[in-house]
């Protein structure tokens, strides 16, 4: 009997406690590669046709909005920004761009510029230190924060232009402060505000009480419609669990970069996190992400950024099984044609959401069973004879055998 499509197989601990979120529309995302991701050490920088490739991956993905750069960087980000937004516009891609900027009108005039020689609509992530950390390292007091937005804010709401306000390191800010730089931005029409761990300080707990305290900071300045948006560090390894609380306690978009690029230890991987909403039933029902390993793929080659073969879900070893009492199961499964059975007995991510599948591999830890099913796929007739040899290679070899060897040991 096939059970494709049931949930009575598996007992879902994780249903046990988890707050309800009924109300509340799908989570969105930001991708931050093209920009915040483009801050690690590490990536090479890709040429604007490469990133329009990607932008096109990002689409494909129904990823909502997207990070162009930082045109007050100097011309070529102004040239680079420029042409993803181009096509944007004239693919009609339905995500929205956006550019970074410091609380400088000196920044924001070349997005105010980009958005009307283009003729679509980019927000402006401007975006100011916040902590006493940075107060104490740069020589500036809050009153100095404040006048610096000012003029900032003034110049975007006088050009309607939408402002994306954004505290850097607002994990680490004392709440008077949080609440009289973000209520600044409130009353100068700021559409959405960013809460930032910039340094990959905060807990889930943290999280929590920290979006929760700037939502109460909107509602009681009158401002109940504003977007709050999440971004998040690797630091200490709680990116996606971090942005996870943070849609929990009310953030409405979420930042991440493909394979979590970005400074020091990086940002919450794109990824991972998509999964995660996707598995949580946070995404709208039909949100289609068996295009995730092509974006994978492409930040992967472009930015240079080698994937660890361990690396959950688009990892090369994610979903393939080679010990043996494992590899049955998953045979048995695939053998009754059921592949809800296959993509779950062995694995907590069901591959075929993702556009991938489950492999089934030769090595020292197999048993004969992944051998009949390696030749019975490749076409080979799974001899006794064939079996045995194969196997015996298995058990001596150090490693998981390749295709390669596998065929040339099987024409033998």
């Amino acid at each position: 009997m096939s059970t494709n499509g049931s949930r009575d197989l598996i007992y879902d601990w994780n249903q046990l406690e988890a707050r309800p979120l009924e109300g509340r529309r799908p989570a969105q995302v930001d991708d931050e590669t093209l920009r915040d991701g483009l801050q690690s050490p590490s990536v090479r920088h890709p040429p604007v046709e490469q990133m329009i490739e990607l932008l096109h991956a990002m689409a494909g993905l129904g990823i909502e909005s997207v990070n162009i750069g930082l045109p007050g960087a100097g011309p070529h980000v102004v040239a680079s920004a420029k042409r993803l937004a181009e096509e944007v516009r004239d693919q009609k891609f339905p995500i929205l761009p956006n550019c970074a900027a410091r609380t400088l009108v000196q920044d924001i005039e070349p997005i105010h510029r980009i958005s009307q020689e283009v003729g679509i609509e980019i927000e402006v992530a401007m975006f100011i230190g916040s902590s006493p950390i940075r107060l104490e390292v740069e020589g500036w007091d809050v009153d100095h924060l404040l006048k610096t937005a000012e003029k900032a804010l003034v110049y975007a709401e006088k050009n309607q232009l939408p402002i994306m306000f954004v505290t850097e390191d607002t994990t680490r800010t004392a709440p008077d402060v949080v609440k009289r730089i973000y209520g600044q931005a409130l009353d100068h029409g700021a559409q959405r505000l960013v809460v930032c761990d910039t340094c990959g300080h905060a807990t889930p707990d943290g999280v929590r009480s920290l979006v929760r305290f700037v939502r109460q900071v909107a509602e009681e300045r009158g401002r109940g419609d504003v977007q709050i948006d999440w971004h998040g560090h690797q630091d200490r390894g709680l990116g996606v669990i971090n942005t996870l609380a943070a849609y929990e306690a009310g953030a409405d978009r979420l930042h991440a970069s493909g394979l979590g690029v970005g400074e020091r230890a990086g940002n919450t991987p794109m990824d991972q996190l998509l999964v995660n909403l996707k598995l949580l039933g946070w995404l709208a029902p039909d949100r289609d992400l068996r295009g995730l390993m092509r974006y994978a793929e492409l930040v992967s080659k472009y930015l240079e950024v080698p994937i660890p073969f361990n690396y959950p879900v688009v990892g090369n070893d994610a979903f393939e099984t080679g010990t043996g009492v494992h590899a049955a199961a998953v045979i048995k499964a695939m053998k009754r044609g059921d592949s809800y059975l296959a993509n779950r007995v062995y694995s907590g991510v069901p591959a075929d959401q993702f556009g991938l599948a489950q492999r089934i591999s030769v090595g020292p830890m197999s048993g004969k069973s992944n051998v009949v099913w390696w030749l019975q796929e490749h076409g080979f007739e799974a001899t006794d004879e064939r079996v045995d040899r194969l196997f015996a290679a298995a058990k001596q070899s150090d490693r998981t055998l390749d295709d390669a060897t596998l065929r040339e040991l099987a024409t033998a």
